[in-house]
C-alpha cells in the first residue's frame, strides 16, 4: 500500500500556474494575460483526470489573439475541437488520452504553452486506492443492462422527464413533444419549457445520474444549453455501511427546487453513504462524475453541496479533505464525519443492553441524564438502526450473497461488512483477524458523569453502570472488556483527517448548516440530534479562530417549513458563491468566502413557513430559537468529553476519588479501581494518536 501521507503533485503548467480552485477562475479574460496560456477546466487537478478527454482552456497571449493557435494532444492535433469564447480564449474537449501521462500543447507565434494530464480509467481508482472486492453490480436498478464483476460497467442511456403541472415527473418518450401538461420553468427570470434530459451511466464502478433541463439540443460544452443557469447542485445520500456492492440509489436528482430555476443536478450511488461509508470514496466519484458532467455540459461556475445525514458527513468531510470537488455545502441535519459518530452509536448499543439487565431498575429520567439526548429513545434509535454497523454481518446489504459473507468457522476470508471496511486503504488490517484497525474506543469514559455530578444517579448506580458496561469485540460483540482501539488506527485516522479537524478546506468553504429539528421527532425519538452542528462548530472555532464561514439554520419538520428554508438556503449559498466568483480583490479565498457572505445570511431559526429570525444560536443554547428547538447533549459529552468530540480514545489519568463530590463505599472504591485501573479520561490533553493532519488531495494508490 503507498504511504496514505503521500501528497499527490499537482500536474505543472508551463508558464502559468494550476487553474486555482477559485471559483469562475476558469474563465481568465485573456486581456489580463501576457503570455499563452493553457489550462484544464472540467478538472482542477489535470493530474487526477479521467475517462481519456479533459476540458481545457487555451489564452492567447496579447489582447487580441489574433495569432493563430494551435494546439495538439501526445502530437495529434485538436484544434478543430476548440471553440473561441466570446472573452478571446479557446474552449473544447481533447480527446485521447492515454491512461497515464499525456502532454497537450499549444503553440502561437513561436510561444508554446504545455499542460502535463495525468489519465486515468474511467473505471477507477483515481486516488482512493485499491478497490472492493468482490464487488457486486446493481446496474439493472436503474434500467441499465446487467453488468458484470469488477467494474460494473454498463452503456450509457439517456431519457427525458417533463415538470407536469400537476406538480410530477413523467417520462417523455419524445423530448421534443410539448404536452398538454407540460410545466414551465423560470431560469434567470425567463420561462422554458420543464422538460429534464436525463443521463445514467458508469463511473468509478458506480452508477451516475446527471439531470438538466433540455432546450432542444444535444448538450455542447463549448455551446451551453440556453435553460442551463451554470450551476451544478450535488448531491448526497445518507447511511453509513461497509460497501462490496454498486447500490440502487443516488443522492436524487429530479428534484424541482434545483431543475425548475435551471440547476444541474448531478449524483452516484458512491456519494450515498450507506451504498459506501467512504468520503474518500465519495469525492473520488464526485470528482471523476463531476468532470464528465463539464464536458458534457460546459464550465461550471460553481458546485454547491447538498444531502443530509450521512450525506451532510460527505459534504464536510470532501469540503475538508478534496476542496473544490464542491464550493459550498448545504449538508442537512449533519454529523462530522463516520468515525466520530460510531462512538455514541455503539455507546447506545452497550447502555441499551445494560438498561435491559443489571440496570433494570434506573428511571426513566436517569437513563436520560446518562445518554445526554433530549429523549433517552435516541439510544435504542440508534441502536436498531446503526449500531449493526460495528458488527461483522449484520448490517450486510441484500446484494451481497449469504454464502460470500464472513463466518469465523465456514468462511473466514468472507466479506466483512463492519462500516471501517470502507477504511482498508487508510486505516489498514490488523494482521491476527483481518479486520480493518479500528478506531473505537470506551477504555476509560465514565458513563454518567455528568449524572452522577447533578446528583441524578447514585455512586451504587454510577459503579454498576461503568463496571458492567463493558464494550465491543472486533466482530461488534458485546464484550466484558472495554473497548480498545488500535493505536496505528488512531494515528492514520488523524493524520489523514478521516477525524474531521475542520482546520484544511473546510476553513475556505461556505456552510449552511441545514439543521432540521428531529430532537423529539416522532413516536420514537431520532437520531439527528442537533449538538452535532455545534460539534462541527466548535471544531472551525478550535482550528480557526472563527467559524464565520458556517451559518447554522433551525427549522421544524414540517413540509412548510423545510420548503422553505430549503429555499431560502439554495438562494443565500447560490448569492454567495456568485459573490466570490466576482471578488477580484486580489484577497485570499478565506478572506472572500468571510467578507462576501450575504448580509441577510446568518444563524436563526424557522418559528412558521413565513417567520424567519435571526440570532446566534449557541450551545447551550438560548435566546427564541434556542427556547424553540433546545439542544442537548451525547453519551460522550456528558462523560466528559468536550464539545469538539474529537477523541476517539481518550489521554488517561489515574483515577481520584477527590475528583468527585460523592463519597463512594469502599467495595465501590475496589470495583471501579479495577474497570478503570489503566485510569480515566483526562480530556484536558490531546487524545491518544493526535496528530495535525497531513494535507488535502491525499493518494492511497
Amino acid at each position: 500500500m503507498a504511504d496514505p501521507r503521500r501528497l499527490l503533485t499537482v500536474a505543472c503548467v508551463t508558464l502559468a500556474t494550476a487553474l486555482s480552485l477559485v471559483p469562475g477562475a476558469a474563465s481568465a479574460s485573456p486581456a489580463s494575460h501576457e503570455r499563452l496560456t493553457i489550462t484544464s477546466v472540467s478538472n482542477p487537478r489535470p493530474d487526477l483526470v479521467s475517462g481519456g478527454q479533459v476540458l481545457i482552456r487555451v489564452v492567447p497571449s496579447g489582447s487580441s489573439g489574433s495569432h493563430r493557435v494551435t494546439v495538439t494532444a501526445n502530437g495529434h492535433d485538436v484544434t478543430a475541437a476548440l471553440r473561441r469564447e466570446p472573452d478571446g480564449s479557446l474552449l473544447g474537449t481533447a480527446g485521447g488520452l492515454r491512461d497515464g501521462a499525456n502532454t497537450i500543447e499549444a503553440r502561437q507565434s513561436g510561444a508554446r504553452a504545455t499542460l502535463r494530464v495525468v489519465n486515468h480509467p474511467i473505471t477507477g481508482p483515481v486516488f482512493s486506492g485499491r478497490q472492493q472486492l468482490p464487488f457486486y453490480c446493481e446496474t439493472q436498478a436503474f434500467g441499465l443492462p446487467a453488468a458484470g464483476q469488477p467494474y460494473c460497467s454498463a452503456p450509457t442511456q439517456v431519457t427525458y422527464q417533463y415538470r407536469t403541472t400537476a406538480g410530477t415527473y413523467a417520462p417523455l418518450a419524445d423530448p421534443s413533444a410539448r404536452p398538454a401538461d407540460l410545466a414551465t420553468a423560470t431560469v434567470d427570470g425567463t420561462k422554458v419549457p420543464y422538460v429534464v434530459r436525463v443521463e445514467r451511466g458508469t463511473i468509478d464502478r458506480a452508477v451516475y445520474e446527471i439531470a438538466a433541463l433540455y432546450d432542444g439540443a444535444a448538450p455542447s460544452p463549448t455551446t451551453p444549453d440556453r435553460s442551463w443557469n451554470g450551476r451544478l447542485v450535488y448531491t448526497f445520500g445518507g447511511g453509513c455501511n461497509a460497501g462490496y456492492h454498486q447500490g440502487r440509489s443516488t443522492g436524487g436528482v429530479l428534484n424541482d427546487l434545483f431543475l425548475g430555476q435551471g440547476y444541474a443536478v448531478a449524483s452516484s450511488t458512491l456519494n450515498v453513504l450507506d451504498n459506501n461509508c467512504s468520503p474518500i470514496i465519495s469525492a473520488e466519484a464526485a470528482m471523476m462524475v463531476k468532470e464528465h458532467f463539464a464536458e458534457t455540459y460546459g464550465p461550471v461556475a460553481h458546485t454547491i453541496g447538498w444531502g443530509g445525514s450521512g450525506g451532510a458527513i460527505q459534504q464536510y468531510d470532501i469540503a475538508e479533505s478534496y476542496p473544490g470537488i464542491v464550493d459550498g455545502i448545504i449538508p442537512g441535519v449533519s454529523f462530522p464525519d463516520p468515525l466520530t459518530t460510531l462512538g455514541p452509536v455503539t455507546d447506545c448499543r452497550l447502555l441499551d443492553r445494560f438498561f435491559a439487565g443489571a440496570g433494570a431498575a434506573f428511571t426513566d429520567a436517569q437513563k436520560k441524564a446518562i445518554a445526554g439526548f433530549n429523549d433517552f429513545t435516541t439510544c435504542p434509535s440508534w441502536d436498531q438502526t446503526f449500531a449493526s454497523r460495528a458488527t461483522a454481518t449484520d448490517s450486510c446489504d441484500t446484494a451481497i450473497p449469504v454464502s460470500a459473507r464472513w463466518n469465523a468457522v465456514t468462511n473466514p476470508s468472507g466479506v466483512r461488512c463492519n462500516a471501517d471496511e470502507q477504511f482498508a486503504n487508510q486505516l489498514g488490517r490488523d494482521r491476527r483477524t483481518a479486520f480493518v484497525r479500528s478506531t473505537l474506543d470506551n477504555t476509560g469514559v465514565q458513563y454518567g458523569l455528568a449524572a452522577l455530578k447533578a446528583h441524578a444517579i447514585t455512586p451504587a448506580q454510577f459503579t454498576a453502570l461503568n463496571t458492567a458496561i463493558g464494550g465491543l469485540d472486533y466482530t461488534g460483540r458485546p464484550v466484558a472488556a472495554r473497548t480498545e482501539a488500535d493505536p496505528k488506527a488512531l494515528a492514520a485516522a488523524y493524520a489523514n483527517d478521516i477525524v474531521n479537524s475542520a482546520a484544511q478546506g473546510l476553513r475556505q468553504t461556505p456552510i449552511i448548516d441545514q439543521r432540521t429539528d428531529l430532537d423529539l421527532a416522532g413516536p420514537g425519538n431520532d437520531i439527528h440530534t442537533t449538538e452535532w452542528s455545534f460539534v462541527m462548530r466548535q471544531r472551525l472555532l478550535r482550528s480557526n479562530g472563527t467559524a464565520a464561514n458556517q451559518v447554522i439554520i433551525e427549522s421544524d419538520t414540517s413540509p412548510a417549513q423545510v420548503a422553505a428554508a430549503a429555499a431560502y438556503e439554495l438562494d443565500a449559498m447560490d448569492r454567495w458563491l456568485t459573490a466570490i466568483d466576482a471578488d477580484h480583490s486580489g484577497r485570499d479565498l478565506r478572506h472572500k468566502v468571510l467578507t462576501d457572505r450575504p448580509a441577510d445570511l446568518a444563524d436563526g431559526c424557522y418559528l412558521s413557513a413565513t417567520d424567519r429570525i435571526r440570532e446566534p444560536l449557541t450551545y447551550p443554547s438560548g435566546g427564541r430559537c434556542g427556547a424553540r428547538y433546545p439542544v442537548a447533549s451525547d453519551t460522550r459529552m456528558v462523560a466528559g468529553e468536550p464539545l469538539a468530540m474529537n477523541a476517539m480514545k481518550c489521554a488517561l489519568t489515574p483515577l481520584d476519588f477527590r475528583d468527585y463530590p460523592v463519597t463512594f463505599t469502599a467495595d465501590e472504591q475496589r470495583r471501579l479501581r479495577a474497570t478503570f485501573r489503566t485510569g480515566v479520561c483526562d480530556y484536558d490533553r490531546h487524545p491518544t494518536g493526535w496528530r495535525k493532519p497531513t494535507g488535502t488531495w491525499l493518494s492511497y494508490r
